[in-house]
């Protein structure tokens, strides 16, 4: 469950927009196709639908896709915190969790029923404009599906009581808290209150104050729910493995004996478009000066927001947008620049952000944006700039719909334009809209919404105040209108007192059938082939990670391999990114404890082209030392924004004490080493590491998608075939044993002014390998490793003071890390502590060992859930790639689901018992003058300051 504070980068009508955006922000690079062969003809791409309205009013939208066995539910109410009254901010947010809650006829958790059937992608989120809740279910399972989804429609309020209440305005406080406790996290609150008049819809933050969540009553509940959450303000979307013709018998089914609502007026469009420039500076706990400036624009279903998306990514969209250029390479004023659309219903914003180097003033980096916008905005884009942003918006459009359900899938799409535009095809508008913007467009729609009105926050390095939060008020009066008498209900068969029906069978697990070439240079090719889309994704596997950085400076790893596309063939870093760009690719390489790869997801039209460009990557980067100069100065920058974040600081500090000094793991889990040997590493070690572990004997290319070994080996060999590492290859790296501690250890790092403390409890386990591996990994299940886990059952939903509690095991080469968290609220620090010690010694020492119906719920969890597991390109290759890191066989998932069919409780408690909890290595990120006393009081073990660096501080 999840709140967005404003819509997310805008989606063509959404989809597309939002998808490239995200897709450029991530690092797509792009380019033009000179060097290569003439590119094939570009696939035409939709999402064909069908649609229906139910009399009571429920539209229902129907795509099939029978590539897996899987239905996408997705039901989208057109409610938001738009649509909340003064005084009742956060209501829509409150409510999108109330609904996970029991309904009439389900006395329980809505997540139980899907969890025994093996849902994936389950969510809920809330904007300023609607609300949706989503999973995907196996098609044998969409009569439940359809069961609790109607049940919450129809038949919630009757379940709804004080308790209930209660607990979700808890959880979503800490969901609230959880937010503004990392760096920059007033922003968005800070924003919305500048850009919109008080009045205005968009005045306030999605998640609301706490006055108002505290004021919010039963009856005022309860009335919000009659007032919106009717069929007649919905809409339905069935999407996979499923026709309109079953669709509509089982929407009938379900939902056609719920009464329509009122039938609510939408609030009129207003952009609030601002006449003059303002600002204000805030301070916050950040460790470098952030610029925001943002416009009101136009809102979505507008030519304008698509022509102002494209103005967005050539800007600051892209690796080498112009503000990049400029402000990242050129004049190197700062760290990390992005630009682009956030779209909304009732206008949208446009948005730049910089963060600003250590030592630059804020005032240049603000002159040198506005002297790029004002000249794109005078000029327009380039020709070839315009073209490779209308590539990318494309290729983002592509690769989304590959995804039924889930964030940004092809449901999400259907519904969004269905809610917004009427009209669940509108995204074919937006992605003619983009295709036929030209220079002038884009200089006009640049012209009209970003000239005055902009309002620029810079965030600077201080104290952290408390946003003020005005005082509840009571809402005024308000009766809903009658609904409409054109609505109707019809006649159901379903018999609800029976309770939800069970799921009597399930789709067969398929794995795409693995094919294998060995090319001349030595690697071995792995093909699954995938042809639902015309997109090829490729990763090549090597073996030095973090690891290999033993004898080496820290941090070498992974900065080799972040270098790889940063140049590459002659061509510099700028001319790289535009040619990946042009050619619709993302690209780009990394490394994590045990490996590294190198990956790229092609264009099926460009792959030729794009694997000429990865070859490149791969075989030939340039290492160029004033871009090593370059990364080296953001990077260190990184790793104080990696100490700003309490989680990220506990994932720095925590695998040195839990492994000791010296051991391979025993570094920053981020990867990203420390300051001062980043500022020492030279570019002759980044070649070194280079030569020594990217090289092709040994290594494996994971190929899925819409290609044939036919195809593709030659192609390879094209260009890898005639390469050949140098030198010996370096002996695999060695990772020793460690041994537990002999008792518990408390680690505090402070964090002054926190209003929520980070709680870790780790210790090492049996390797990845290892034959209990598995076991380990149910148990991890019942204890922390699910929603619906012991851990967050307790520490969310019964005491509701974390947004959510977890456990998770790593999968390594050496002994795992299996590690306990949670933010919690700062006045519960050592509540919480002693409740997470206490549940892992019940579930450790037998005092409550898992049960027959939690061994049931996680063997469905993680064997019913994986028809629908491998619906994307990537799983399929994040699964092949673990296979060969870890020297499994190509039938691993089969094997390892027979594995876990067969298990027992007897197993699980024995894999309970490998947990030791006498001998955990407890960090905790907090405020200490609120948390010291009480933590050192539990005497969980020895208590110890420690600095961002993992220091000890002298007390």
């Amino acid at each position: 469950m999840s709140t967005a504070r404003r819509a997310a980068p805008s989606r063509p009508r959404m989809a597309l927009l939002a998808l490239a955006t995200g897709l450029a922000l991530s690092g797509v690079a792009a380019a033009p196709m000179a060097l290569a062969a003439a590119p094939a003809a570009a696939a035409t791409v939709d999402i064909p639908y069908e649609t229906f309205t139910l009399p009571n009013g429920l539209r229902v939208v129907v795509h099939t896709d029978r590539k897996a066995p899987i239905v996408a539910v997705n039901i989208w109410y057109h409610v938001g915190s738009k649509d909340e009254p003064a005084g009742r901010s956060g209501f829509a947010h409150l409510f999108e969790h109330l609904m996970f809650q029991a309904s009439e006829n389900h006395d329980g958790e809505f997540f139980d029923p899907f969890k025994q059937v093996g849902v994936t992608d389950q969510n809920g989120t809330t904007n300023t404009d609607r609300t949706n809740y989503f999973q995907n279910v196996p098609t044998t399972a969409l009569d439940m599906a359809l069961w609790m989804e109607s049940d919450r429609m129809g038949h919630l309020l009757g379940a709804v009581d004080q308790a209930a209440l209660d607990e979700q305005r808890g959880v979503v406080q800490n969901e609230k808290r959880q937010g503004e406790n990392q760096p920059y996290g007033q922003v968005w609150d800070k924003l919305t209150r500048a850009m919109y008049p008080k009045g205005h819809p968009y005045h306030h933050g999605v998640i609301g104050s706490m006055n108002d969540l505290n004021a919010a009553s039963l009856d005022d509940v309860k009335q919000w729910f009659r007032t919106w959450y009717g069929p007649n303000n919905a809409v339905l979307v069935l999407a996979g493995d499923i026709d309109v013709a079953t669709a509509r018998a089982k929407a009938a089914q379900y939902f056609g004996d719920i009464p329509a609502g009122p039938t609510m007026a939408q609030p009129k469009v207003d952009v609030a478009q601002r006449t003059t420039d303002t600002r204000e500076t805030m301070e916050d706990q950040v460790p470098q000066v952030r610029i925001y400036r943002v416009w009101n624009v136009a809102e979505l279903g507008t030519t304008d927001i698509d022509h102002l998306q494209v103005l967005g990514s050539v800007l600051g969209g892209a690796k080498a947008s112009r503000l990049d250029k400029r402000l990242l390479h050129d004049d190197r004023l700062v760290d990390n620049v992005s630009a682009g659309a956030y779209g909304s219903q009732l206008g949208s914003m446009f948005a730049v952000m910089a963060t600003v180097k250590q030592g630059v003033d804020p005032a240049t980096v603000e002159a040198a944006i506005e002297e790029e916008m004002q000249r794109l905005i005078e000029q327009g884009p380039t020709a070839e700039e315009l073209e490779r942003a209308k590539t990318s918006f494309r290729a983002g459009f592509v690769r989304g719909i590959e995804r039924i359900g889930g964030f940004g899938g092809k449901a999400d799409a259907l519904a969004e334009c269905a809610v917004y535009a009427g009209d669940p095809g509108c995204f074919r508008e937006s992605l003619a809209n983009v295709a036929a913007t030209t220079i002038d467009d884009v200089k006009a729609a640049g012209a009209k919404w970003l000239d005055v009105g902009s309002h620029t926050l810079t965030v600077m390095p201080g104290a952290r105040t408390p946003l003020a939060e005005e005082p509840a008020v009571t809402p005024a009066a308000f009766t809903p209108p009658t609904p409409e008498s054109k609505f109707r209900t019809t006649r159901s068969t379903v018999d609800r007192s029976k309770g939800v029906p069970k799921t009597e069978s399930f789709p067969e697990l398929k794995f795409p059938e693995q094919q294998r070439a060995t090319l001349s240079n030595g690697t071995t090719v792995i093909l699954a082939r995938r042809p639902e889309i015309p997109v090829v994704q490729l990763s090549y596997e090597f073996k030095g990670g973090y690891t290999a950085d033993q004898g080496r400076t820290p941090g070498t790893a992974s900065f080799a391999m972040n270098m790889l596309d940063e140049g590459a063939g002659g061509l510099g870093s700028l001319d790289f990114a535009d040619r990946v760009e042009s050619l619709g690719a993302s690209i780009g390489a990394g490394a994590s404890l045990d490996g590294s790869n190198a990956y790229v997801s092609a264009l099926k039209e460009n792959l030729d082209p794009t694997l000429a460009l990865f070859a490149d990557m791969v075989r030939q980067p340039n290492f160029e030392q004033k871009e090593i100069d370059r990364i080296k100065a953001t990077w260190i920058a990184g790793i104080a924004q990696e100490k700003a974040r309490p989680a990220s600081v506990a994932m720095r500090v925590l695998p040195p004490l839990v492994y000791g000094a010296g051991h391979p793991y025993a570094i920053p889990f981020t990867g990203s080493g420390n300051e001062d040997a980043i500022a020492k590493l030279t570019r002759d070690e980044l070649v070194a590491f280079h030569r020594d572990w990217v090289r092709p004997e040994g290594a494996t290319l994971i190929v899925v998608g819409d290609t044939t070994l036919d195809e593709i080996v030659p192609m390879l060999e094209t260009h890898f075939g005639d390469w050949r590492g140098t030198g010996p290859a370096p002996q695999p790296v060695t990772v020793a044993e460690v041994p537990r501690p002999d008792a518990s250890r408390v680690f505090l790092i402070d964090q002054p002014g926190a209003v929520q403390a980070n709680i870790f409890a780790a210790q090492v386990i049996a390797p990845t390998n290892d034959p209990t591996s598995t076991r380990f990994d149910m148990a991890n299940v019942v204890i922390g490793g699910d929603f619906t886990a012991r851990l967050n059952m307790n520490l969310r939903e019964d005491k509701h003071w974390s947004y959510g509690a977890r456990s998770s095991a790593s999968g390594t080469l050496g002994q795992r890390p299996w590690m306990a968290s949670a933010p919690v609220q700062i006045d519960k620090t050592d509540d919480a502590m002693a409740e997470i010690q206490r549940e892992l010694s019940d579930f450790a020492d037998g005092t409550r060992p898992p049960t027959e119906a939690e061994l049931a719920r996680a063997k469905a969890i993680s064997t019913l859930s994986l028809p629908g597991a491998y619906e994307t390109a990537w799983s399929v290759m994040t699964t092949i790639g673990g296979n060969v890191r870890f020297g499994r066989p190509d039938d691993y998932v089969f094997q390892r689901k027979a594995e876990i069919e067969a298990m027992t409780v007897a197993d699980l408690t024995g894999a309970a018992a490998t947990i030791d909890p006498k001998a955990l290595t407890w960090v905790v990120v907090g405020d200490l003058k609120q948390i010291e006393g009480e933590v050192r009081a539990l005497e969980l073990g020895e208590v110890q300051v420690l600095d961002a660096d993992g220091k000890p501080v002298a007390r």
